[in-house]
């Protein structure tokens, strides 16, 4: 059967680039592929599958890879929030140009001097 391809040669790509760190992350470890295999219950051909940027991998099998060579959290932190720099982006610009109160006069919205500003709520100085 041959190999699937992805519709993106950037995904190609990355996957490509993946596998070649998964590899090289490997025999760092002195790790056969032989070994990494049992170690995450699959057959060795799959891991070579992995290591050439195979398409179908199942991140089932990434993600054992992963905690196998000791690399814990890492699938999981892909997209985290702190990391997300196009997400950022889209906040940032979503923002509203205003924040008002509902239902209260201006008077009251503001902070009971110049030293003061409210947070979550509460007023805070500074």
């Amino acid at each position: 059967m041959p190999p699937k391809l992805l519709p993106s040669s950037s995904a190609q790509s990355e996957l490509r680039s993946l596998g070649e760190n998964i590899a090289i992350a490997r025999k760092r470890r002195r790790m056969t592929i032989r070994r990494l295999a049992e170690a995450v219950s699959v057959t060795p051909e799959t891991i070579r599958r992995l290591e050439k940027g195979a398409p179908g991998i199942s991140i089932g099998t990434l993600s054992m890879v992963l905690l196998v060579l000791g690399e814990r959290g890492r699938l999981g932190n892909l997209l985290a929030p702190s990391t997300d720099d196009i997400g950022e982006i889209i906040s940032v610009h979503d923002l509203p140009k205003r924040v008002r109160e509902k239902g209260k006069n201006k008077k009251s919205a503001c902070a009971e001097n110049d030293n003061q500003a409210v947070l979550d709520g509460r007023y805070v100085g500074f």
